[in-house]
């Protein structure tokens, strides 16, 4: 076994230099790197005093939008020109290949620009009929915020910002999609009613009601997902569909974002749907076994209600 020194001295060795000096001079760092035919997200971080890493393998393919059981309102979305379109979830749950799914599927459709904005490039998207342009923190850019100030000058249809994770990043997405363009990004919460509450909450007392206001006039839809153990093995997906209708909408404008639930359970034919909804389906079908259904619920109460439902929702 090598010594920790080599250990560090490997892993050191994949830095360029601007990310050895970032890491130095931040203690953490996001990157991708491809190696012996792979590409690899890497974590790096000091761990009492040593230089860790974690890394994960990232297919060097985008799996096919039709093979992935996305939810089919997921597939008219993408046909949209403007608004903005949030995925959710825990981190490790899908959210970065549902995007990527969704923006090759535009990009073997549509004639457009997408543009990526990412930390760092997870899978990387081979022009087909769009022109592709994918950024990286770091290496391409130093910051969300930048890259989404300078992205209107780059004239592109579509834009995915890989994480609002501050008010100026949340700002400028929603400025992005209010001017003509479809916006993608992704939020870590646990359903499509605190996705909304996050955002509003990133920003002071006195400006909730206009960012509530502009949130309402911009949202498509908020598609939140977990990844849950198969009886058969490895992971099937579950969705909490949120489509912002003209009701969204004005719960959204009048800090009602307790009625959303309410609204998802009630319109299904809208192509919306809780989580525990979409839980019941995969029980019922016999993929997901009935405990690990309830493992991954938020509300277990009506999960056991639609289990009792016979009919497929």
């Amino acid at each position: 076994m090598g010594s920790p020194q080599v250990a560090t001295d490997t892993i050191l060795s994949t830095l360029s230099q601007q990310q050895l000096e970032r890491f130095k001079a931040e203690k953490e760092l996001d990157y991708s790197l491809s190696v012996g035919g792979h590409r690899l997200r890497v974590n790096m971080f000091l761990k009492n005093g040593e230089v860790s890493c974690a890394m994960r393998i990232v297919p060097l393919a985008i799996p096919d939008f039709g093979t992935m059981n996305l939810p089919r309102v997921l597939s008219d979305l993408a046909e949209y020109k403007q608004g903005l379109i949030l995925v959710a979830g825990p981190t490790g749950h899908g959210k970065s290949t549902t995007v990527a799914a969704t923006l090759n599927k535009i990009n073997q459709e549509r004639s457009c620009h997408i543009l990526t904005i990412e930390d760092p490039i997870e899978y990387v998207i081979t022009p087909v009929k769009s022109i592709i342009s994918q950024r990286e923190l770091g290496s391409d850019t130093d910051s969300f915020t930048m890259a989404l100030k300078s992205a209107l000058r780059q004239d592109p249809n579509v834009v995915f910002v890989g994480e609002m994770r501050d008010l100026e990043t949340v700002a400028l997405a929603l400025t992005v999609a209010e001017t003509g363009h479809l916006v993608f990004s992704t939020l870590h919460t646990n359903s499509a009613s605190q996705t909304i509450d996050r955002i509003i909450d990133v920003f002071p007392e006195g400006s909730k009601d206009q960012i509530r206001v502009q949130l309402a006039s911009v949202l498509t839809a908020v598609i939140s997902q977990r990844l849950v153990p198969a009886v058969n093995g490895g992971r099937v997906p579950a969705f909490e569909i949120l489509v912002a209708t003209s009701a969204v909408k004005n719960a959204i404008r009048e800090g009602k974002s307790f009625m959303i639930d309410n609204v998802i359970q009630t319109s299904s034919d809208l192509g919306m749907v809780s989580l525990e909804q979409s839980l019941a389906n995969l029980v019922k079908q016999g993929v997901v076994a009935e405990d690990v259904a309830m493992s991954y619920a938020l509300r277990p109460v009506e999960l056991q209600n639609s289990l009792r439902s016979k009919r497929m929702i």
